[in-house]
């Protein structure tokens, strides 16, 4: 099994971690989340996901950590930068709630298989959506359709 550490902008971290609660109560332990605040130095902010992170490696069964983040290049994903070592924890950026809901949902595979799996859920959970033309297209006034008068 692999736990989930979610690093991101307040309150992003923390709501997507209830959202994957909503969908999956029984992942509370082996998911936690870590709200990056404006004001506080990225030190302050590395210090509590070192712990948040030894934690989560420490319950029982856990094989390793996947750390999701919203924004390469920005705080959250530079403090987990520091914390994964390639081996025992991945990390990835971009997290929306498909890359979550599948990591959640494949957390008893192997790591590398997580991260792909977590990939592929973020991607495909990103798409345009086809609008069909006659629920949305407005009827101009001077039209009329026969079928408003049908008796």
């Amino acid at each position: 099994m692999n736990a989930i550490l979610i690093i991101a902008h307040a309150p992003l971290a923390h709501a997507l971690r209830q959202c994957a609660l909503h969908v999956f109560p029984d992942c509370g332990q082996q998911l936690s989340a870590i709200d990056v605040q404006p004001n506080l130095p990225p030190e302050e902010t590395l210090a509590m996901a070192r712990i948040a992170m030894d934690q989560l490696s420490r319950l029982p069964g856990v094989q390793g950590v996947l750390v999701l983040t919203d924004i390469f290049g920005a705080t959250p994903s530079n403090v987990a930068q520091k914390l994964v070592d390639g081996v025992k924890s991945r990390l990835i950026t971009g997290v929306n709630l498909p890359m979550l809901l599948r990591a959640v949902s494949y957390r008893g595979e192997p790591l590398d298989a997580l991260v792909s799996r977590a990939v592929i859920g973020g991607t495909q959970g990103v798409m345009q959506v086809a609008i069909t033309a006659p629920q949305n297209q407005h009827r101009r006034s001077n039209e009329q359709d026969h079928r408003d008068h049908q008796q």
